[in-house]
């Protein structure tokens, strides 16, 4: 029903605070301060409800792949929603558009990988992740491989398993996480954990805890190493060169199964199809979510290695599912948007032309005073506030620097995140030059306004 009476910004506020509890938000903040109203998008711009233009530098949550106002994706949806809204997978049973999904997924993905589980959203792929290497193991008369390792700081979703397998401490502190069977290990975050130690040195190091928690563990008890490409949640942690190399050394000693979370690296945001490709991974289980619908329908995935799906075929019924596996809708969306990526390189373009325009822009803010570090690779990057670049500190209260160039971006026109002190973005694949330049224009006002806000406070 469309809505036929305008109200104001404060009006819709209001009726928010009554009846919305927000994701990852202090309500009693919310209440004080008032919630953004954004009403539409175009292009890599949304516009809030008092008529504010602002550049989404985050694709909505690391998945608006290809921009806001795709009439094809919107399309896409109307048909199915005509022809077969709804069915589930359950009971023997499929559908059209998740038997063209499934083997879609099987051509662009690394190529042992020819079967997918169908979830809802990446925090389902990753509780799939944690009950199918465990049912995996037991299926080969192994039930005693249970332990998943994981890293400090990571991000799997926030189900309860989700939020278990990361590693990140303010969810662990509510609702009893990590549940039993998950530990973790150091994250490869040279510019806030390397000290002394050169990159290269510190990535081996990092690397390197995680033959030394197989050992401590036993090999016979570990089930599986998880992690993303690039930690995106966690501050865009763009691992040393040497640190990839060295993971996949160990985990060639070892019976233990490689999952690699792709819900943010996949579909293009590394300028690969998948951060695999780029790191030359090969996963025996790979979540993905996110780009897949370029975020229009919530849809995601678990990847399965062949030498897995030849073990789970033998395994008997996995007792496992969700009443959105597989959706058709969703499915024909993801479709859609696989086929405009395809066809309009919108990867390819990733990698070769603006991505690396992206990351030459990005790393110009390097020179701002309050710029501690640039990374980034492809279409994702991040920056450290720092109040000494060489000492490499934070400010006292480490996150009130982030959140006040946080604060300031949006005022200012521009979706920047922070995570604590660290800014990242992730703009859409399709951001064209001008908009990159206009993104890092803003950044840099923003920082300025961060530099004055600290100066004045002195």
């Amino acid at each position: 029903m469309i809505e036929k009476t305008k109200q104001s910004t404060e009006e819709k506020q209001l009726k928010d605070q009554h009846h919305h509890l927000h994701p990852f938000s202090d309500p009693a903040g919310l209440k004080k301060d008032g919630v953004r109203v954004i009403e539409s998008a175009e292009g890599v711009y949304l516009r809030d409800s008092d008529g504010n233009r602002i550049l989404d530098g985050m694709a909505g949550l690391w998945c608006v792949n290809l921009g806001y106002g795709r009439p094809e994706l919107v399309e896409a949806a109307c048909h199915q929603m005509k022809e077969l809204p709804y069915y589930n997978t359950f009971f023997k049973t499929t559908h059209n558009p998740a038997i063209k999904l499934a083997e879609k997924l099987s051509e662009i993905t690394p190529k042992h990988m020819n079967h997918v589980f169908f979830t809802g959203s990446g925090s389902e792929c990753n509780d799939t992740v944690l009950r199918m290497a465990r049912h995996y193991w037991a299926s080969k008369g192994q039930p005693e491989k249970q332990i998943f390792i994981s890293r400090e700081n990571a991000y799997h979703g926030s189900t309860v398993a989700g939020a278990s397998l990361g590693g990140m401490k303010p969810m662990h502190k509510q609702g009893g996480l990590p549940i039993p069977g998950i530990v973790h290990i150091q994250q490869p975050y040279w510019y806030g954990e390397g000290g002394d130690l050169c990159p290269e040195a510190f990535g081996l190091k990092a690397a390197q805890a995680l033959e030394e928690k197989i050992l401590e563990l036993g090999e016979d008890n570990v089930a599986a190493f998880i992690a993303e490409p690039i930690q995106g949640a966690g501050g865009v942690i763009v691992p040393p060169e040497t640190y990839w190399p060295e993971i996949k050394r160990i985990l060639s000693k070892y019976d233990i199964l490689l999952v690699v979370d792709e819900v943010i690296c996949g579909f293009g945001r590394t300028g690969e199809w998948f951060g695999s490709d780029y790191y030359s991974l090969q996963p025996d289980m790979m979540p993905m979510a996110k780009g897949m619908s370029s975020g229009y329908l919530p849809i995601g995935g678990v990847m399965v290695s062949d030498r897995v799906v030849d073990v789970l075929e033998a395994g008997g019924d996995f007792n496992h599912g969700f009443t959105y596996s597989g959706h058709p809708t969703a499915a024909a969306v993801a479709l859609e948007n696989i086929r405009i990526l395809q066809e309009e390189k919108v990867v390819e373009n990733a990698r070769t032309t603006v991505g690396p325009y992206l990351q030459k822009r990005w790393a110009e803010l390097a020179n701002h005073p309050l710029v501690g570090e640039t990374r980034g690779v492809g279409m994702v990057a991040a920056l450290e506030i720092t109040n000494n670049k060489e000492a490499r500190t934070r400010f006292d209260d480490n996150g009130t620097a982030g959140t006040v160039c946080r604060d300031f971006c949006f005022k200012n026109g521009l979706v920047m995140r922070a995570v604590g002190d660290t800014m990242i973005i992730s703009p859409p694949l399709v951001i064209s030059h001008a908009e990159i330049d206009e993104l890092v224009t803003k950044a840099r006002k923003c920082l300025d306004l961060t530099m004055e806000y600290f100066n004045a406070a002195e």
